[in-house]
């Protein structure tokens, strides 16, 4: 530990006697032959107040097997599996992406089981923070801070328009330093396989990313955001030169479903398919890679409904090439339940487009068993344009559960509670966790509106 020190000793005494040789008024030129230098200082000057360093506090879960040795000696009765609990502290960072209602996105994996988030700002201002919703399986997560003045937000880019060999500049708080900021291009597009994650289509960017960084800014040279550093690769957890974000188009459809809705509504085409190796590519006749070949359509799926077949091969969305099955399955995993898209096939070597619209996974089951006990077994969507008002409807309600026994009922639409009007899950969600006790749920039941009564 001596010698690094004793050589950064060295390294700053021959700076100073290298700069005392230096008249005294000599400085270093703002420019040269008439030309200013390059800096990113004035970009950086109006991006780096909307990135945010995250502190997180919470509780780890673990269940640890009892010996049977130890379960023989006190007798049947005695638990297999004792749960230990074992308090965490974590560090990360966020990217202010609207001002004026305070929300900030970071990654799903930073705010993990914390029970408590606190946001520092550039100046130094510190706010708690509230978590509006996240998608694990694309680690992004949405949070709301409230009552911040002065906040300033990032530009969105299109992280369609990205090229390799693109610059890129990573901002962060790694290893709990503080704000820090590094520089590199775009070294790849579409990186999966990497199984970080369930929903895979990475930035690969040789920008120097740490542990800290997570949820930070990736942002070009004009100061808008292209991705939120998600990962890196190395051996030590330290920074090897390959770095990850998730593309800002992918967290930009995550976050406006979770707002919409109150949390993510995951699009489904109804495929099976996968990657397009060599052998396949040559066996019909196809001369890429690139590419999502189709194994099967199931049964009334969006895809079959679109004419989509067993054979052809999906080459592009909205007229975006598409390079691997990975990031095809990326891309409609966050795009959305309802969602309109054209697809590029190419079906017996020959291209057409084919408009789908995105089924749904499955209804959308809010956790308000969570926020009250009551709702327990009711699964809840959004109202449609079909319906006769907006708000909450329940789509199906289990035999013998706690919402059948407080009289709820499919088709029931929820429009308010306890007096606090609701249009969607995402309101419902808010008044809820303000709640707590009894629930007076303003029902509109066929063409009739009733009140009932959930405690």
């Amino acid at each position: 530990m001596k010698k690094p020190l004793l050589a950064l000793t060295v390294l700053s005494l021959s700076l100073t006697s290298l700069f005392s040789t230096l008249p005294a008024q000599a400085a270093l030129p703002l420019s040269v032959s008439g030309e200013q230098l390059p800096s990113l200082a004035p970009m950086l000057e109006n991006v780096t107040p909307a990135v945010v360093s995250i502190a997180v506090e919470g509780t780890h879960v673990s269940k640890q097997r009892i010996p049977d040795q130890f379960r023989f000696f006190f007798g049947p009765d005695f638990p297999a599996e004792q749960q230990q609990e074992q308090p965490f502290r974590g560090l990360g960072s966020g990217v202010i992406i609207d001002a004026k209602q305070g929300h900030i996105v970071t990654n799903f994996h930073v705010i993990k089981n914390a029970e408590k988030i606190r946001v520092k700002l550039q100046d130094g201002r510190e706010y708690d923070a509230e978590l509006i919703g996240g998608d694990e399986m694309s680690d992004v997560a949405l949070l709301k801070i409230d009552k911040a003045k002065n906040l300033t937000q990032i530009a969105l880019a299109d992280s369609d328009q990205l090229r390799v060999g693109d610059f890129t500049v990573a901002i962060g708080n790694p290893f709990g330093l503080g704000q820090t900021v590094t520089s590199g291009i775009v070294s790849a597009l579409g990186r999966s396989g990497l199984n970080l994650q369930n929903f895979e289509n990475f930035i690969q960017t040789d920008a120097a990313i740490n542990s800290g960084n997570s949820g930070g800014a990736l942002v070009n040279l004009n100061g808008e955001l292209i991705g939120i550093n998600t990962a890196i690769f190395g051996p030590n957890g330290g920074n090897v030169g390959i770095g990850f974000a998730v593309p800002v188009n992918m967290m930009k459809n995550l976050t406006e479903q979770i707002l919409e809705f109150g949390e993510v509504k995951r699009g489904v085409l109804g495929i099976q398919g996968g990657e397009i190796t060599s052998e396949l590519a040559e066996a019909i006749g196809y001369e890429s890679n690139k590419g999502t070949f189709v194994n099967q359509v199931f049964v009334d799926s969006a895809a079959d409904k679109a004419g989509i077949q067993a054979g052809d091969i999906i080459v592009s969305i909205n007229g975006k090439t598409i390079n691997s099955f990975h990031e095809f399955r990326a891309k409609i995993g966050t795009l959305g339940a309802g969602k309109k898209v054209t697809l590029g096939i190419v079906r017996d070597g020959k291209e057409t487009a084919v408009k789908v619209t995105l089924g749904e996974q499955e209804n959308i089951k809010a956790s308000v068993e969570k926020l009250h006990q009551g709702l327990t077994g009711a699964s809840l969507t959004n109202t449609n344009a079909s319906d006769s008002v907006k708000g909450v409807k329940v789509s199906s309600v289990e035999a013998g559960s706690p919402a059948e026994a407080y009289q709820l009922q499919a088709s029931d639409i929820i429009i308010g509670v306890n007096r606090q009007p609701v249009e969607n899950l995402a309101e419902l969600r808010n008044v809820l966790e303000q709640q707590s006790g009894v629930l007076a749920l303003n029902i509109q039941r066929d063409n009739r509106t009733i009140y009932l009564i959930v405690r």
